[in-house]
């Protein structure tokens, strides 16, 4: 799994667009990052007031079956 961005390439970005005013695409090329991950960082921040990574779940984690008995018959 990748790791996600570092929260002052994210402080960088975000900054850059609403305090310096630039679009985007601008923002995209010249941090090299796509609009699509700009627009959730965006979006997150618009959501919870920050936009910081979310944590990572642990492989395996999501596992439905409790009673293990019951599902082999």
């Amino acid at each position: 799994m990748a790791l996600p961005y570092s929260y002052e390439l994210r402080k960088k970005v975000l900054e850059a667009i609403e305090s310096d005013g630039m679009k985007k695409s601008q923002v995209s090329q010249l941090f090299k990052s796509s609009r699509n991950t700009i627009d959730l960082w965006l979006k997150r921040k618009a959501e919870t007031g920050d936009y910081q990574a979310k944590p990572n779940q642990p492989r395996g984690s999501g596992q439905k079956i409790t009673d293990w008995d019951k599902f082999r018959e």
